[in-house]
């Protein structure tokens, strides 16, 4: 069973939407807002791991996970993109990395 089977991420105008339902754990799931978002981290896989956003809110310390790999994870990294919540240039430069961990904005949290 793959990642994209049964870890789901989609939005909408106003929040990111995450549905987990992992094949030997429990099934859960939560919400962001768009609004309370302050800063975008992207951690590149390789061949063996996938892609990784670290989507950071205002409302809590620590960050939401979500692997490019989930079902509407790249839709997901393609709409931060477009509402500007990481740099497109960033997002660029990152695309080809397998190691790292890149931030929007730059600098500490």
């Amino acid at each position: 069973m793959s990642l994209s089977d049964w870890y789901h991420v989609s939005f909408d105008v106003n929040n990111v939407f995450r549905e987990v339902n992992p094949p030997n754990g429990e099934n859960w799931k939560d919400q962001l807002l768009w609004k309370d978002i302050i800063r975008v981290c992207f951690k590149p896989g390789d061949l063996f791991t996938s892609d990784e956003l670290y989507i950071f809110t205002d409302k809590r310390e620590e960050s939401y996970l979500i692997p490019i790999e989930a079902n509407g994870g790249l839709e997901l990294w393609n709409e931060i993109i477009e509402r500007e919540l990481f740099s497109a240039e960033l997002a660029i430069k990152v695309a080809s990395s397998t190691d790292g961990l890149y931030c929007w904005p730059e600098g500490d949290k």
